[in-house]
């Protein structure tokens, strides 16, 4: 991943507004192109427009959202990638597509490390593995002694293949040594569907579509995959305080631009991004969505994305053969 933002050349742009380039005298002075590779609707979408009216109002310019679903955020990042490297088109990229693909090695249209340009970390949301209300087992250790009474029988439903809720399932399987089954379906609306209909057993899923459906006891959450407890699931204890030490799974979200983006026009996208992410009222709107802001230097980003892959490939090669099963 290109870095040449790094070091002390992008801290003095920072703070002493320095602009080597012709560009940063009029940067910005156009519209943005702000690119949320998910449908309208969405928690991801809902976290984009929450940023919207502060990003205008700090740099002075019109921000267009524009939603280019597909492919699990493949196909917007990868309009994202071939735009110019001026700054003015930027979007969000899901850990599944900046970390998860590049750990698996699954074919995209960009390389994530070559063509893109890390501006900052946008937000993250813990998952939850959750039990349907009429499971028997109210907790990880219990679900652990199913699954190794009955290798192999038990399955656990998860948002796709190569997505970090993907993700989250194998490292719990791999870290407590168990055979369960993979069942993949397009995403967790529809994990937490079947989770509350009884028709999955267990389930990875995140906030937004199974946060009533936990609280009013329509489904069970077994455990929470964040480091601490969730504000919002403070019952749910963690993968980590129920045996599995280490355990840590965070579904993040990031601000990519192109590659190549002059450091100056960098630096002025980033400060603008991290401020609206400070701001109490953007805050508020991305609790209210289950996710937790999560602004970053362009170099923490840079070093978020570059940890992810390593740790997940080195999951994936203890894991061994990965199921390809096609979503439901």
């Amino acid at each position: 991943m290109r870095r040449e933002f790094l070091g002390l050349g992008f801290a003095a742009l920072v703070f002493a507004g320095v602009a080597p380039h012709a560009q940063a005298d009029t940067f910005p002075s156009k519209p943005f192109r702000f690119i949320v590779p998910f449908p309208a609707g969405g928690a991801t979408d809902a976290a984009a427009r929450a940023m919207q009216p502060q990003l205008e109002k700090l740099l002075g310019q019109t921000v267009v959202i524009e939603n280019r679903a597909g492919a699990g955020a493949v196909i917007g990042l990868d309009v994202i990638a071939k735009s110019a490297p001026d700054g003015y088109t930027f979007g969000i990229g899901p850990a599944g597509a900046l970390s998860v693909n590049p750990a698996m090695q699954v074919k995209m249209p960009f390389d994530v490390r070559k063509d893109l340009t890390p501006i900052s970390g946008l937000c993250e949301t813990p998952f939850i593995l959750a039990a349907s209300a009429n499971y028997p087992a109210n907790s990880l250790q219990e679900v652990i002694a199913q699954a190794k009474a009955s290798p192999g029988k038990l399955t656990i439903g998860h948002g796709g293949n190569g997505t970090s809720m993907f993700y989250a399932a194998l490292l719990f399987t791999t870290m407590a040594d168990v055979k369960v089954g993979f069942v993949p379906y397009r995403g967790t609306v529809l994990v937490a569907n079947d989770l509350i209909g009884g028709h999955i057993g267990l389930g990875i899923v995140d906030p937004p579509p199974s946060q009533a459906a936990i609280l009013d006891g329509r489904i069970k959450g077994i455990a929470i995959s964040s480091k601490h407890r969730a504000r919002f699931f403070p019952k749910i204890p963690t993968f980590d305080e129920q045996g599995l030490k280490g355990y840590e799974v965070g579904g993040w979200f990031g601000l990519v631009g192109p590659a190549g983006i002059p450091p100056d026009t960098l630096a002025k996208l980033n400060a603008a991004i991290v401020t609206a992410l400070k701001d109490p009222e953007v805050v508020q709107r991305i609790h209210d969505i289950g996710m937790e802001p999560q602004p970053m230097t362009p170099a923490e980003f840079g070093a978020l994305i570059d940890r992810e892959i390593d740790k997940i490939t080195k999951v994936l090669a203890q894991a061994g053969d990965i199921p390809k099963d096609e979503p439901r």
